[in-house]
Formats: structure tokens, C-alpha cells, sequence
């Protein structure tokens, strides 16, 4: 239930909070009090469009915040679908910053506006006068039928399966798509991949293969260059190393008198073996530098052929030509598979549409066998309401599976002896919706696990006997439901356990709008007065008295 409501700079509320009573609670006041401001401000918990131009200080933040006890209420599973954590105590809070960004969080998760209606929508139903349309609409219709019949269960289990049935036959209507594209272009498709296999390409060939060609191309000045650096440096009669041999000769001489000169004998000495080792490495490579034609030839026609494909395929390397030749090998596959794939996509749209006509099946015997039974409460609630002559029907029809099932629901209304039952929002009259929206939510309180209902002026239509049996329907519904009631009628005033007054406080210079708790005798006046107006006699008083004292 709602333990707690506050509203701050929304539209003509500065700051509002109410605690209301766990059983009946009553709102009144005068029209444009702010009663429907309230609603509005409650409404934004509900996940409604929020708007900057609702701040009643442009230069403030608006703030919204419902706090609720949800011990009692198997509700833990809608806090867990959404990933947040579940507590008895809930705390519901909506935000608009004055440049009109709205944030919204649960228990101080912040959370966006789908996952607040889907958990305001657990907390709270607002019913307003306006709301009748809704009874006319079959998807309203369809609600009533399921939630009467508690198909909640049913309900999720066939949707699992109409939306797998349908991303079933998604693939396999995108897989026949594509299989037409794929067998156009197979032919092509197949050359070039065949083309690229037998090329048999290797990730890192193609920088060796250039650098070996470089060789072969200049393989005789290449020899000759280093075999004429061999020579400079190795040569019997004047090389570098005999030099080099003779300087480290003379250097040690003189090391061995003076011990000084030593680390200088050891350096040339080192060069010495350095400058070997470099001539017999540059006397090794030039030996295997071949000048040889046909190795020329065939490097050359390899590294043609990269070039060739290169070009065909718009790549610089052969990396991104094995990636190509990849892609083909999948796509090719895919053809020649593609019998086994469509059989297989046919089959599994087929198994889950099975799947899912059955769980329709499921879903819409439940939704028969109430039937009747909806239509006598309905009936027997309507002719206590003052409809004597009340007719109702509930028509089932089957069709095309969509997300609430093969059922298409209409409710067929008379409300007059002797005219024939046609759709509710072609008979009914406002008097009529108001009381026959009340029936319905009389009947399935019991069926849902809703903490709070509030009604806005549901008693349109409506006065005198008629008022006091639908406000003795919501002192029933508040046994097991917390419940909100915005009333002009003094009869269903007089039922509440508690009683708020909305009125305009013109003390300071902008109008605000306030609630207060009336007192037993502040609720007695303001009864009277709806009774008898501003100035009630003593008479007058003394009725709404004893109005009070028999609920």
C-alpha cells in the first residue's frame, strides 16, 4: 500500500505529503482544488510524460516520491525480472530537474521509464472518469477475461512461446531471403574461391619472396661486390687482416715492456678476430648468391599472380586475400548446404509454432471456462447499481495468434429491457460506464495482488441509493486492498475510514494548492456541506453525522 506521498514543486503544489489509511481513503474539495493536479503528480510515478512547464518554481527541481509497504504482496518476482533489488519497503521516486530532464528510481536505483511502469504498475491502478473509454476497448476486454481467470502464468508462458515462434519463422523467411541472393551469385562466387585455393597462398610469403627476387635480380653485382669486400679484407698479399696482424704484433711488443699498453694489444687483438669472422661470413653469403634464371622466372610469375589477385579483389596484402578466400569458402558451403539449413529453419518455425498453438489453446480454454462466470458478477453487481435490466455477453472469437493469444474478446452490453446487446462503447452511457467499470474492478480486486487502487471520480453518473451501494463495493475492495477515492458524492464520502480536503491557499502572492486530514468534526462539515451546500442547517449537519457514525 501507499505508506506515504510527497510532491514538491509540481504545477500549484509547493510541498504536499499525505500518509494514507490502510482501508478506505476519501478526497475532496471544490473544482480545480487540485485534485486532479495530484493525480497528475502520482501519475509521473506511474512512468507518464514528464514536463518542464509542470515546476511550480521554474528555478527548483520537481521531486515525486511514493514510499510503499509491500509486506503481504508475492511481489519479489517483478523486482527480480528487472534486476532490482526487492524490499517490503519501496521507496518510488521521480524526479525533473528546471531544464526538464526526469529521472526515476526504485529504492534508489536509478531506472528507466519502462522498468517504472512495469513496477509502478504493480503498486498502483488510477481509474479516472476518463478512463471509461478503456471499457470499450477489446484489449481492455481481453485483460479483464485473464486476470479474472488469474492467467498471469499462462499468459507469460504463451508470449515466451509466440515470440520464439516468431523469431523462428523470422530465420527462416531471412534464410529463404538470402538463399536466393546466395544461389545467384554461387557460380561467381565459386570461381573466385576456386581461383583462390589453387593458389594456395601463404600468410607470409610474399615480403620473401620480393626480397629473394631483389637477389636474383642483381645476384652477378651482388657477388661481385662482396667478393671484392672479402678481398679487401682477406687478400694474401695486402689485406686488412695481415695489417691488422702485424699492428696487433707490434702493439704487444710493446706491452710487454710497459704492462700499460696491454688493454690496447687486447682491443686490436679482438678487432682482429671481429674482422675474421666478418670475412668468412661475407665469403659464405657470396657463395650463395646463385645466378640462376629459372628460380628468377618462377618467383617472378608467383609474385605476378599476388599482384593479379590483389588487384581483382581491391587488397594490398595476402592476408587480406586468405580472409577473402575464407568468407567464399563459407559462402560456397553455405549454397551447397543450403537444403540442410532451410529443412532444418522449416522445421524448427514449424516444431515452435506447434509449441505455441498449443499454449494459445491452453490459454484460451481457461479463458471460456470463466466466461459465464464473469458475466453473472457482472450482471448481479449492475442490477445492485440500479441497472435492473442489465444484459451482458462475452464473445470469443478465435484469430490469427498475436502477442495475447487466438482470442479476440468483445463485451456485448444492454442496459435497457428489450434492446438487442451490441459493443459497449456503441450503448453504454456515461452513467453506465462509470458504474459498470466499477463492477469490474469490484471483481477482480480479489484476483490481483495490487497494494493501492485509487479512483478519480468513478461515481459519475451516478447519485443517491446508487452512490451508497458503490461505496459500501469500495469499504468491500478495502478489506484486502488499500483504496484512494476522489468523490463529489457525500454518500461515498461518508464510507472512508479517512478523509483528506484539497483546497487553494490564496495567503501569499502566488495560489497554492493544500491537503489536510480532516478531523471527525472537520469531516462531518465538509459533508454537510457537500449535502447542503456552504451553509448547512443544523438538520443538515446532523445527517451527515449519522452518516458517518453508520459506516
Amino acid at each position: 500500500m501507499l505508506s506515504n506521498l510527497l510532491i514538491k514543486n509540481y504545477a500549484l503544489i509547493k510541498q504536499l505529503e499525505m500518509s494514507p489509511d490502510p482501508g478506505l481513503n476519501i478526497i475532496t474539495g471544490e473544482t480545480g482544488a487540485g485534485k486532479s493536479i495530484m493525480l497528475g503528480a502520482i501519475g509521473l510515478l506511474l512512468g507518464n510524460r514528464a514536463d518542464v512547464k509542470s515546476l511550480y518554481d521554474p528555478t527548483e527541481k520537481c521531486v515525486i516520491e511514493g514510499s510503499f509497504d509491500l509486506s503481504g504482496y508475492d511481489l519479489a518476482p517483478n523486482f527480480e525480472e528487472e534486476n532490482l533489488d526487492f524490499s517490503e519497503e519501496c521507496i518510488v521516486r521521480r524526479e525533473i530537474s528546471v531544464a526538464g530532464k526526469s529521472r526515476a528510481f526504485i529504492n534508489d536505483t536509478p531506472v528507466n521509464l519502462d522498468t517504472l511502469k512495469k513496477i509502478s504498475g504493480q503498486l498502483l491502478d488510477i481509474h479516472s472518469q476518463h478512463d471509461s473509454i478503456l471499457l470499450g476497448s477489446n484489449e481492455f476486454q481481453l485483460q479483464v477475461v485473464d486476470t479474472y481467470a488469474q492467467n498471469f502464468s499462462l499468459l507469460h508462458a504463451y508470449r515466451k512461446n509466440f515470440n520464439a515462434y516468431k523469431e523462428a519463422s523470422r530465420a527462416y523467411e531471412n534464410l529463404k531471403e538470402e538463399a536466393v541472393k546466395l544461389r545467384k551469385a554461387f557460380d561467381y562466387d565459386q570461381f573466385l574461391f576456386q581461383e583462390l585455393s589453387n593458389a594456395n597462398l601463404q600468410s607470409d610469403e610474399q615480403n620473401q619472396l620480393e626480397q629473394e627476387l631483389v637477389i636474383l635480380e642483381n645476384a652477378v653485382e651482388i657477388r661481385e661486390r662482396l667478393q671484392l669486400a672479402y678481398a679487401y679484407l682477406d687478400n694474401p698479399d695486402n689485406s686488412i687482416l695481415e695489417f691488422l696482424k702485424s699492428a696487433v704484433s707490434a702493439i704487444g711488443q710493446a706491452s710487454r715492456l710497459v704492462s700499460a699498453y696491454e688493454p690496447l694489444r687486447e682491443r686490436a687483438q679482438s678487432s682482429l678476430i671481429e674482422l675474421r669472422d666478418l670475412a668468412d661470413e661475407i665469403d659464405s653469403v657470396s657463395s650463395s648468391v646463385d645466378i640462376d634464371e629459372g628460380r628468377t622466372e618462377i618467383v617472378r610469375e608467383r609474385l605476378d599472380l599476388i599482384y593479379q589477385l590483389q588487384k581483382k579483389h581491391h587488397v594490398s596484402t595476402v592476408e587480406e586475400l586468405i580472409s577473402i578466400q575464407d568468407a567464399l569458402e563459407n559462402k560456397v558451403g553455405t549454397v551447397l548446404n543450403l537444403d540442410e539449413a532451410l529443412l532444418k529453419a522449416q522445421q524448427k518455425a514449424s516444431k515452435s509454432e506447434e509449441v505455441m498453438l498449443k499454449s494459445a489453446q491452453t490459454l484460451s480454454k481457461e479463458r471460456h471456462k470463466v466466461i459465464k462466470a464473469i458475466e453473472t458478477a457482472i450482471i448481479e453487481r449492475l442490477i445492485e447499481l440500479g441497472i435492473p435490466n442489465a444484459s451482458l455477453s462475452i464473445r470469443i472469437t478465435e484469430i490469427a495468434p498475436t502477442s495475447d493469444g487466438i482470442d479476440s474478446i468483445a463485451f456485448l452490453f444492454s442496459g435497457n429491457k428489450g434492446l438487442a446487446l451490441q459493443e459497449l462503447r456503441q450503448v453504454a452511457s456515461g452513467g453506465e460506464f462509470s458504474r459498470l467499470m466499477m463492477v469490474i474492478k469490484y471483481i477482480l480486486a480479489d484476483k490481483r495482488k495490487l497494494p493501492t487502487i485509487i479512483f478519480d471520480e468513478i461515481d459519475t453518473g451516478v447519485s443517491g441509493e446508487i452512490a451508497k451501494k458503490m461505496g459500501k463495493m469500495m469499504i468491500k475492495m478495502s478489506d484486502n486492498h488499500q483504496i484512494i477515492a476522489i468523490t463529489h458524492l457525500h454518500q461515498i464520502a461518508s464510507s472512508g475510514k479517512a478523509h483528506y480536503f484539497v483546497y487553494k491557499d490564496h495567503s501569499s502572492e502566488k495560489t497554492v494548492s493544500k491537503i489536510k486530514k480532516l478531523t471527525n468534526e472537520e469531516r462531518i462539515m465538509e459533508i454537510a456541506q457537500m449535502i447542503g451546500g456552504h451553509n448547512p442547517t443544523e438538520s443538515v449537519i446532523e445527517n451527515a453525522r449519522e452518516m458517518i457514525a453508520k459506516e
